[in-house]
């Protein structure tokens, strides 16, 4: 399996000819859907679905969507998944965990959010929720107005993966923001933690 990073919170996931996406995006590049034939999304935040183009795409060509309840008010023809689903997207085995977005302060932003684990590979969305399903291959939310360093790296000794890759970081800049957030994970997450450049990709194994 092959894992590619695109802006922000968007992964795409490919094995031979198959080909998923997660959490395409407003900062999401044209070439993230190239191939695709599946999308997952985590919640209804524009940073993790847009919405726009989306639609456009399902109009032109056959795409299946799979997404937490309150997303079908964005993307009409998306199928309803909720915490504890299991089912194949792209031929991929996944399962819907979690179900609530991290707070930010006073119960907000107090919606729905689900992260997914793909044949192992775990997308959490906006949370740092913890499944009991087996987890290889983590992707851990580096920064946000909900998150913290220390609960990063919480959530990674806790759910012991084999590795690490950060998403959620365009908040970050290149040169400052990415080396501070590398370095506390590559000291204290207990894991093989690496960071894949945009559009680069990493195999799994």
């Amino acid at each position: 399996m092959r894992l590619t990073k695109f802006t922000h919170a968007c992964v795409r996931l490919e094995d031979g000819d198959r080909r998923l996406l997660i959490d395409p995006g407003v900062w999401t590049e044209a070439e993230a859907f190239d191939g695709v034939t599946d999308i997952l999304i985590t919640h209804e935040h524009d940073d993790h679905v847009d919405a726009e183009r989306i639609n456009e795409l399902t109009a032109s060509r056959q795409l299946q969507i799979f997404a937490p309840e309150p997303v079908r008010a964005l993307l009409p023809t998306a199928t309803v998944v909720g915490a504890g689903d299991e089912f194949k997207a792209a031929g991929f085995q996944v399962t819907a965990v979690g179900g609530q977005h991290a707070e930010i302060i006073d119960g907000l932003p107090g919606c729905t959010n689900l992260g997914y684990v793909v044949d192992g590979v775990y997308h959490p969305g906006d949370s740092y929720f913890v499944p009991e399903t087996p987890v290889t291959t983590l992707l851990v939310p580096a920064a946000a107005p909900w998150a913290k360093h220390r609960e990063a790296i919480e959530m990674t000794r806790a759910i012991a993966p084999r590795r690490a890759f950060p998403i959620h970081d365009r908040m970050l800049s290149t040169d400052i923001g990415f080396a501070n957030f590398d370095a506390w994970m590559d000291f204290k997450s207990e894991t093989a933690y690496a960071r894949i450049a945009l559009g680069e990709s990493a195999d799994l194994d």
